[in-house]
């Protein structure tokens, strides 16, 4: 497998890297080649974490239209759902290894390399929204820390980039309502990454299934209870079959953003311009997301509730225990010097810009209230 691997690296960047410099025998060749073949496109493979049902397999979609658009034709992209070539948590080490060429995932879903892999979209919670840590991954030191980790400690043949902050994930489906601690207690719940870790702090059972295994898995009776992320996705894969009792606002994963990785050697050999759209595209298709995310999760809640689902706010009794298991989970995590280096970086940040925003955040429960009286459970 690997000398196939290798062989097909070399070959490619053989190709990539004579169509982007030239040279004397390849102008000859050009010369006498019909303009077609001179013409064609660099093919980019592409899979994704998700279903080809899910939203975020849309929201890929937007990636890709936005950069086969800017490249104007030069580069296309082969996007393909999870499970196509590999699962949808082996995508970083099938980038990394050049069977494909870029992933459209998250960061915890590599989290089994390492529990930093996790600060990157589902760790602790200081006080930042999803906006402000993808702030700090782009201006506050986070994108060095992320090269750092990857390419550094791991020695993985990645470049990675951060794309939709996403809104806060929902605590998520349970069958009866949980609204103190011990009704939380021993269930078997999925989630993932340093959430798994926290919950089972808090007394639950926790496996960590991709998305397209969570339905299954509670109809066997293996999980009690789940989480996902979003109304869209949730409704699609059909957890209000499965649970009635939906609970939003949770600590658990408030500050996730979409992960871009591309193999190394494959954006390496690109010429300069195509490199910088693909890399920029990733900013380019977090506004389109997010766009899509806030009309389609919206409207996904209502069709939700108008279905029996009964939609919940997780009590601040939850919430604080979440924040008081955080609080003993860092100290366990500081003790690798790379988290605590993490840590500090992303506590300095929120410090300084989550007091900004929330000291200038008007509040906007008041003004829907004033608008729409009694829909608000706060």
């Amino acid at each position: 497998m690997t000398d196939t691997v290798d062989s097909a690296r070399f070959s490619r960047r053989s190709f990539l890297r004579t169509g982007a410099m030239g040279g004397t025998a390849a102008a000859a060749v050009a010369l006498a080649a019909p303009p077609v073949l001179a013409q064609a496109p660099i093919v980019m493979k592409m899979q994704t974490s998700w279903p080809a049902s899910d939203i975020w397999q849309q929201m890929a979609q937007d990636y890709v239209t936005r950069v086969e658009e800017m490249s104007g034709g030069r580069l296309t992209i082969d996007l393909l759902p999870a499970g196509s070539v590999v699962g949808a948590f082996q995508v970083m080490d099938a980038v990394h290894d050049g069977v494909i060429d870029a992933a459209h995932t998250v960061p915890v879903y590599w989290y089994g390399k390492s529990k930093a892999a996790s600060f990157f979209g589902t760790g602790p919670v200081f006080g930042g929204s999803a906006s402000t840590m993808l702030a700090w991954f782009y201006q506050g030191g986070g994108a060095e820390l992320y090269r750092e980790l990857t390419q550094d400690i791991l020695g993985l043949n990645v470049y990675g980039y951060m794309g939709m902050p996403m809104p806060a994930q929902p605590f998520g489906w349970f069958k009866n309502e949980v609204n103190a601690v011990a009704d939380v207690q021993g269930l078997k719940y999925r989630t993932v990454g340093l959430a798994a870790d926290l919950l089972q702090a808090m007394g639950m059972s926790v496996a960590q299934l991709p998305g397209g295994e969570i339905v299954p898995a509670m109809e066997r009776g293996v999980i009690d209870a789940f989480e996902f992320n979003n109304p869209t996705s949730d409704r699609r894969f059909g957890a209000q079959d499965v649970a009635k009792n939906y609970y939003l606002a949770s600590y658990h994963q408030a500050s996730e953003s979409f992960e871009f990785i591309f193999n190394r050697d494959f954006m390496d050999d690109l010429p300069e311009d195509l490199q910088a759209i693909l890399k920029y595209g990733v900013e380019a298709s977090a506004t389109a997301n997010l766009a899509l995310a806030m009309r389609e999760y919206s409207k996904d809640l209502a069709e939700l509730a108008a279905g029996g689902v009964t939609v919940h706010r997780t009590s601040q009794e939850i919430l604080a225990a979440q924040i008081e298991a955080w609080d003993k989970l860092i100290v366990d995590l500081e003790a690798d010097p790379f988290n605590k280096k993490v840590m500090d970086s992303q506590r300095a940040w929120t410090e300084q810009v989550a007091y900004y925003e929330l000291m200038n955040a008007p509040d906007l429960g008041l003004a829907y209230e004033h608008y729409y009286p009694g829909k608000l459970k706060l």
